[in-house]
């Protein structure tokens, strides 16, 4: 068994780090360059639309879809997980101060791949005679590829999500909080689990409309709380940002002028890091989050393209960096220096320095609230895609599974499992960017289109 995890650890490694890592940032590139840098021309379309569709309590959500506001907030949902956290902690433990800098520059193009992900999703859906709407990858794979090699491709993407985020990635979600109340309150991690199994049950059963209203609320809620907390971390630290900031930019170009040349980490180790962990964080060319934007109820396929910009934004630029600069301005972070905190127990080492006791509580509250809101995420799209392969009916066994993993990953050492979850979310990666690449053109259109009829647009 130590066999196969060291095995899988090794494939997953060359799939993100020597392929994956190229192709969703050579596909950001792209999709910016043919969309005229629609990330940065309709950005502040985006906020508007954010704002003036703003709710912590918006219209219900039938089988005809979401606002746009829910179907934001239920992206969100599932893109600010234990990434935001333990995965910031972990690139600045491999890759120095500098990685946060490749952080931003992947998410600066993941932004434009988002937006691609989102129009195709609008364009595409597929409404049921009942009147339910469908879509995400699964749905303008086919659209793109209506042959043998489509349904290949769709059905390959489908299981491979299904696995990945529906059975594995929620396991390990429920495993990092199960891990982070057993630090701070000494609470059994199976008792954990079991109460995250049941909250996720009851919203499970009542399907897309208590999925919507929960991440509506939520999602706005738990990110305010974080950020307030991390401002005043900051405000405590403030002698110490400036100097954070410089090692961000130094540590890309010079890691070593940074953290040292006898921990060994180089620019490319920098980059690599960043890029991975930031991709992996906002999910930007996943084929993960359209699931959700496609249910949006919105007047242009490109106004839910213009949310899903603000959505990468507020995961990589707002979150993620709150995390990034509590550490860096804390003095915990000990790159490469083996034995040193890293991961959730460096987060929590750069809360407590300035919490005291009380960051240990503060970190594994967040972590719950994130990686609980990334289980209602992921179970909807994995949902998604059960539907799209097995039909409705096999909805039912599904949840049943997703709550049994969930209850099982609280206190199960699940490294094969994180090996077996990253691997997977590598392999369903393919066939989206595939089609990606195969719509830039639609996608190009539709963001060029939007400019010439001011009208449609009011």
């Amino acid at each position: 068994m130590e066999q196969f995890t060291q095995l899988v650890d090794q494939v997953s490694s060359f799939v993100w780090n020597n392929l994956l890592l190229f192709l969703l940032v050579g596909t950001g590139i792209l999709f910016s360059i043919r969309t005229r840098f629609v990330q940065v021309r309709k950005f502040g379309e985006g906020l508007r639309q954010l704002f003036g569709s703003f709710s912590l309590n918006g219209e219900k959500a039938g089988k005809d879809g979401m606002s746009s506001f829910q179907a934001l907030t239920t992206a969100i949902a599932a893109q600010v997980g234990t990434g935001n956290i333990a995965g910031c902690a972990t690139a600045l433990y491999s890759g120095g101060p500098g990685a946060i800098f490749w952080m931003w520059l992947s998410a600066f193009f993941g932004m434009s791949t988002n937006y691609g992900e989102a129009v195709l999703a609008q364009i595409y859906k597929k409404v049921e005679p009942d009147g339910e709407v469908l879509g995400g990858p699964v749905y303008y794979i086919k659209a793109r590829f209506p042959g043998k090699f489509g349904k290949f491709m769709a059905g390959f993407f489908s299981l491979a999500i299904i696995f990945a985020l529906g059975f594995t990635g929620n396991m390990v979600q429920s495993n990092s909080i199960g891990q982070a109340f057993e630090t701070a309150f000494h609470i059994p991690p199976l008792y954990v689990g079991l109460v995250v199994a049941a909250i996720c049950a009851f919203t499970f059963i009542g399907g897309v409309k208590r999925i919507a209203s929960l991440t509506e609320k939520l999602v706005p809620l738990m990110a305010f709380f974080y950020l307030v907390g991390g401002f005043i971390v900051l405000c405590i630290n403030r002698s110490e940002l400036l100097p954070a900031i410089r090692s961000i930019f130094v540590g890309a170009f010079n890691p070593q002028a940074v953290v040292g040349g006898a921990v060994g980490i180089g620019v490319r180790q920098a980059m690599r890091y960043g890029v991975a962990r930031g991709l992996f964080s906002n999910e930007a060319g996943m084929g993960s989050t359209p699931h959700a934007h496609a249910l949006a109820k919105v007047k242009r396929p490109q106004d839910q393209g213009h949310m899903a910009i603000v959505s990468v934004f507020i995961d990589t630029f707002v979150v993620l960096n709150m995390t990034a600069f509590v550490i860096l301005t804390s003095g915990q972070l000990q790159a490469g220096v083996e034995g040193a905190p890293q991961g959730t127990a460096l987060a929590q080492a750069a809360f407590s320095k300035a919490f005291g006791p009380f960051g240990n509580a503060f970190v594994a509250i967040c972590l719950f609230f994130f990686a609980f809101s990334t289980i209602i995420g992921w179970y909807f799209f994995g949902e998604v895609n059960v539907k799209a392969v097995f039909g409705k009916k096999a909805t039912k066994v599904y949840a049943v599974i997703v709550v049994l993993f969930i209850i099982l990953g609280s206190f199960l050492k699940v490294q094969l499992v994180w090996n077996l979850s990253d691997l997977f979310n590598g392999l369903m990666v393919f066939p989206n960017l595939i089609a990606l690449l195969a719509l830039s053109g639609v996608v190009a259109k539709a963001a060029l289109d939007y400019e010439k009829d001011p009208a449609e647009k009011k």
